[in-house]
């Protein structure tokens, strides 16, 4: 079975499989605690307090249920596979030692491992959401309809929510915060001045409704622009090929003069574009 069809299995496939032949299959163990550390690469990063506290009290008064998956790493440590917020709550409980399933997968596993126990958990926001399908995204190579088979949601889910990750991190992290509603995001898309709107939304307790009809001038008279002419869109992706830039031509309204605009995406490409033209 390839990977791909054990992603659609979920998480418990993936770490099915036994890549050390000194592993007693999944047979728990007792770690000690301060032997394990988190993952880095963990796309949660928000554990709320509270729920750290009820699921702590949880496995003081039932055990620990579900076993934490770790690997080893050097310095006789385990780093986490799936199991973070059991491993906080744990914590919480001043245990020494916890239960756990030690696995050796490596790291593009681990991070798809992680991944993937997000997307299944219910209460994973939509910033943590987005983030973990574009991860899969990218280690796997895959595109939105692709992943949406795998893990069972619309191809057009996929699309609204990797849409968020086009907002300012501040906005991002309003989301995350529970500041504002995914609503409230998705009308902040495209619309200037956003973040200046997402404080606003958030000091007058504006309802979504409230701040569509606040950005949907814009976007109404954004589509209201006429498209350009096809000449324009083959000279622009003509230029784009040659110098592997986005180029954007903008005629004025007399269309004897205009603007060319190139799109950079980092100082790298700036200071090669800045090179390139010093030698003309």
């Amino acid at each position: 079975m390839n990977k791909e069809n054990k992603l659609g299995m979920g998480l418990g496939a993936l770490l099915s499989t036994n890549n050390n032949k000194n592993e007693d299959n999944n047979s728990v163990q007792k770690i000690n605690i301060s032997q394990i550390i988190p993952n880095p690469l963990q796309p949660r990063k928000n554990f709320k307090e509270d729920d750290l506290k009820e699921l702590s009290s949880s496995i003081k008064n039932q055990g620990l249920i579900q076993p934490i998956i770790i690997k080893p790493i050097e310095g006789n440590q385990f780093q986490i596979i799936a199991g973070e917020r059991r491993w906080r709550a744990c914590q919480l409980n001043g245990m020494h030692e916890v239960d756990c399933v030690i696995k050796n997968i490596d790291d593009i596993n681990v991070l798809e491992a992680a991944l993937i126990e997000n997307i299944q958990r219910e209460d994973l926001n939509v910033i943590e959401e987005a983030n973990a399908y574009k991860g899969l995204i990218d280690i796997k190579g895959i595109n939105n309809e692709n992943l949406a088979k795998l893990i069972g949601k619309s191809p057009s889910h996929i699309s609204n929510i990797l849409r968020l990750l086009e907002l300012d991190k501040k906005i991002q992290k309003q989301v995350i915060s529970g500041d504002l509603s995914m609503g409230h995001a998705r009308a902040l898309i495209g619309v200037p001045d956003a973040i200046k709107k997402a404080n606003e939304i958030i000091e007058k307790k504006l309802s979504v409704r409230q701040v569509e009809k606040i950005t949907s001038e814009f976007k109404k008279n954004k589509t209201k622009k006429i498209s350009k002419d096809p000449n324009i869109l083959d000279l622009e992706k003509e230029l784009s090929d040659k110098i592997g830039l986005k180029t954007s031509i903008q005629f004025n309204e007399n269309g004897s003069s205009g603007s060319l605009t190139l799109y950079y995406s980092d100082l790298n490409q700036l200071d090669d574009l800045m090179k390139r033209l010093k030698k003309q």
